[in-house]
């Protein structure tokens, strides 16, 4: 014979109430300020949409149900106020892309004469296999796998000759006094 198996219980929920508006206020205005805050991160925008909460609450939520009710019923009203604020906040839904607005916005700005002298510079200083790597990886955006094919070395090879690239013409760079 088989012991039986525990029973598990049920917590009841406090059967509790807000006796007034004030009540569920004071209770519950620190927790979602910090949610709006949370979400938000400005104490103004948290304040403003905190009241927006208790404004919206107002008039449809009952006192007389459970505490843990009137919670769920602002959390409830608390998101659909911040989905609210972030509809006016981010402006208009976007449904489709402008390519040629993404383009502009993240064109690759003009290089710099000065700056293109000083990268030439740093490149003739490194050995060959140095000078390979950031080539590739960078003026020319292979990625390490690529680049690894075009030498003929393993990935993992290439990224330490990337990395040993990278600090050799760092040192030449804080040398070059620039």
């Amino acid at each position: 014979m088989t012991a039986p198996k525990p029973v598990r219980l049920l917590k009841l929920v406090s059967p509790a109430s807000y006796g007034s508006w004030e009540d569920a206020y004071s209770d519950n205005v620190e927790r979602l300020y910090r949610l709006m805050f949370a979400r938000t991160g400005s104490r103004q925008d948290a304040e403003d949409l905190t009241a927006e909460v208790f404004l919206a609450a107002v008039p449809r939520v009952r006192l007389d149900v459970s505490i843990g009710e009137v919670r769920a019923y602002l959390l409830s009203v608390a998101r659909t106020v911040l989905a609210e604020h972030w509809r006016r906040t981010l402006g208009r839904q976007v449904t489709e892309i402008d390519l040629e607005t993404v383009a502009d916005e993240y064109a690759a700005p003009d290089p710099r004469p000065d700056k293109a002298e000083q990268v030439r510079r740093v490149l003739d200083a490194l050995p060959e296999r140095y000078r390979t790597i950031l080539r590739l990886r960078f003026l020319e955006s292979a990625t390490i796998r690529e680049a690894a094919r075009q030498m003929g070395v393993s990935i993992a090879n290439a990224k330490v000759l990337q990395y040993r690239a990278l600090r050799h013409a760092a040192g030449l760079f804080d040398s070059d006094g620039s």
